[in-house]
Formats: structure tokens, sequence, C-alpha cells
């Protein structure tokens, strides 16, 4: 069956003759992986954020994943997180058999909150086995491992509250990775994301911010994290193993050398490309003023850069947001809704036995939010008809 065709893309990467051309010069080398391009990349990312060490791989969540295995959580072991977020973010406890440790949103950034996870540390480290058991899964009360670690997500975008995040690691000895696979670029009181845990993670998508068709990065200040990172991308070999040795029980998630090389040409004009981004996400704020029952992106005022992966709407609950996306189907306008909360996917209920209304905020804005069509690639006018539609749709 063919795909159906759209008025407007859904998203589009932002791929010029530079990045046609790093990619086909690339092929006329004898390297394919394990090369030179891998370690340019890794450089421009240093360069931007500021960071002792960057570690290429080949999906934010392989980074996400080494990160888990870097920190050394493993089977048992309790890692507060957000259930509002892409699968990944949980799933990477998981691998490990360690427990995720739910902590609700703020309903105006949909960023975890911070506030929230700071009672939840405090009960969880307690040793008061009621205060223990509000925060567990159903299916995990009586199996209650240790603390590890806190895995925030930074939204579409925008960076969580650090600041009281990082009082809370302090408070209890956490690690903290943080998850700015949707972020790069922006920043929280002027400090770029990616930059206030122990380990940040960006991830290389078709429609992230920048992109090598798939791939991800971790940066980190730490040498031994850093070690090991590099060692469990690349099958378990440490510094000094040869070819066929491995110190560590490792992973192939080694970034190609043709991803590199767009990494490495979309690099050089990240500043463009997130403006670019910053202009179509302006036009929307814009236009949909004065559309009933629609709710635009909040951007906190802690958030001094913003870094547009998408624009998600939220709709009047009385409107009805699967009816208005159909609507807009048939339109020709794609739309997403995002997210669906992750403690509601089926294996999720099924592994830990949450119930709808275990996170009501969460759920509120699973079942209200809608990513509308966004790239550094739309036009106005594309931007013009999006809300037309939008409009027409809910007066209807």
């Amino acid at each position: 069956m063919a795909a159906k065709k759209y008025l407007v893309p859904m998203s589009c990467p932002d791929i010029n003759k530079d990045d046609k051309q790093a990619v086909l010069e690339t092929l006329e080398t004898n390297y394919l992986s394990i090369g030179p391009k891998i370690r340019t990349f890794e450089q421009s990312l240093l360069d931007y954020t500021g960071a002792a060490h960057a570690i290429g791989v080949n999906s934010g969540t392989s980074g996400l994943h080494l990160c888990i295995r870097a920190a050394g959580i493993s089977e048992g072991d309790l890692v507060i997180t957000t259930p509002f977020s892409f699968v990944s973010s949980t799933n990477v406890i998981l691998f490990e058999n360690a427990v995720p440790v739910f902590v609700d949103v703020d309903p105006r950034t949909g960023n975890i909150d911070p506030l929230q996870v700071k009672q939840a540390a405090a009960d969880i480290t307690s040793g008061d086995p009621d205060k223990l058991r509000k925060w567990l899964p159903r299916k995990q009360i009586n199996n209650a491992g240790t603390l590890k670690a806190i895995l925030p997500v930074d939204v579409f975008g925008q960076p969580a509250d650090y600041d009281l995040l990082q009082e809370t690691v302090e408070r209890h000895e956490l690690i903290l990775i943080e998850d700015s696979c949707e972020a790069l670029g922006a920043e929280y009181k002027h400090k770029k994301a990616g930059r206030f845990g122990d380990f940040g993670v960006f991830a290389f998508y078709p429609n992230k911010q920048i992109t090598t068709g798939e791939g991800g990065l971790v940066i980190t200040d730490d040498d031994g994290y850093a070690n090991m990172l590099r060692a469990l991308r690349n099958q378990g070999r440490a510094p000094g193993d040869t070819w066929l040795q491995h110190t560590h029980l490792g992973y192939n998630y080694r970034l190609d050398e043709l991803s590199a090389a767009l990494g490495i040409s979309q690099m050089k004009r990240v500043k463009k490309l997130l403006e670019k981004r910053t202009q179509v996400a302006n036009w929307y704020n814009i236009k949909l003023d004065g559309i009933n029952g629609v709710e635009k992106p909040f951007i906190s005022p802690d958030t001094t850069k913003m870094s547009w992966f998408v624009y998600v709407i939220r709709l009047d609950e009385k409107l009805g947001r699967d009816k208005i996306a159909k609507k807009l189907d048939a339109a020709g306008i794609p739309v997403r809704p995002y997210f669906l909360p992750i403690h509601l996917q089926p294996y999720m209920v099924n592994q830990f036995g949450y119930l709808p209304g275990d996170y009501p905020i969460t759920e509120d804005l699973g079942k209200r939010s809608l990513a509308l069509p966004f790239s550094g690639k739309m036009t106005e006018s594309q931007v013009d008809l999006v809300c037309r539609e939008l409009s027409k749709c809910i007066k209807d």
C-alpha cells in the first residue's frame, strides 16, 4: 500500500549539499567504521558543550543504556525517572533489570517535578516501609533495592529544573543521568543542556535538531566513566585490549564514519539550524493566537534558551484530541499524540501492575497533547496552512 500523501510533512531533516558531500567523501576513504570522523565529531560536541569527554554511539537509547551500565546500576536498583517521555528512557533501566520509580511531572512544562523527586528520594531512603511503598510499582513493593540514580528528561527541548534536582542528588549521593536527547542547544540559566549530570546524552535521529541519520552521543567530565563508556560501546574492549580481547561484557553501539561525517557537517551550522527551528516555533506562537481550546507550549523563565525539538500544543479536553487528530489527518495534515504515558504501555502494566490514575498529570497531558508538523525547513505558508486547518477542525 502506498504511503499517504500529506500537504505538509510531519518532520523533515535539514540536509544541504555540504552534508551530502561530507558523506560522499567519506565513502571514498578506507574508513567506514572506527576511523577519524568519529573523533572529529566527538570533538565538535566537546567544543560546543564544554564537556571533558564525548563518546559517540549509534543512538540516544544506546547512550542512555551505557550510562546505566557505567554507573553500576544493576538488578533491583531503583532509578527515579519520568513516565512522560519516549519509552527508551525507561527501557534502558529495564535492560539491566533495575526498577524505574516514576514521579509525576510539572503540568506546565511536562518535565519531572523536582519537589516530588525530593520527596520520593527522602521517603525511599528513610528506611520506613510505608513511605517506600507509596513510590514503588505494585508488583515491586516486596522487592525493593537501593536508590542509585535520577534520570530526568529534557522534554521537547526544554531542560528540567536542575537546581532542585541537583540538591536531591547531592543530599542522597545519587548519580544524575541527564536525558537531553531532545534538547541539544537548550540552556537552563545560561548553562547548556547535558551539563548538569554525571552524564548527558544527546540523540541525532532525523527529526532532531541535528541529525546523523541514526546516532547519539554521551558527554561526561569523569575520566573513569568515559573510559568505561568507550569500552562498552566497542564490544567491551578496555584500553590495552587487542581486537579479540574483551575485558567487559559490551555491545556494538559504535557510531559509523558516514554518520559521523554527516554530524560534523551539521555541527558546523548548528546555530543556524536552531535559529530556523525557533523561527518556525515563533510563527506557530503567533498564528495559534485566538484559536479557542488551544494551549501553546509553556517556556519556563529558567529556560534561557529553548531548543525546539517538536511543537506540541494541548487541546481542551472537551474538544477530544483524538477526534481533532483524525480530522486533521483527513485534511492532509499529519499530527502525533506526544506522549503516551509510559506506565500505561502494555508491557509496563503487565510487569509492574500500573493502573490509570497512578500519575494523573502525565495522563492528562497524554490525553490532550498533540504534536503539529515541525522542522526547520517549514515555511511560513505551511505553518499558516496547519493553523487554518486546525481552526477549521475545532469549529466544525
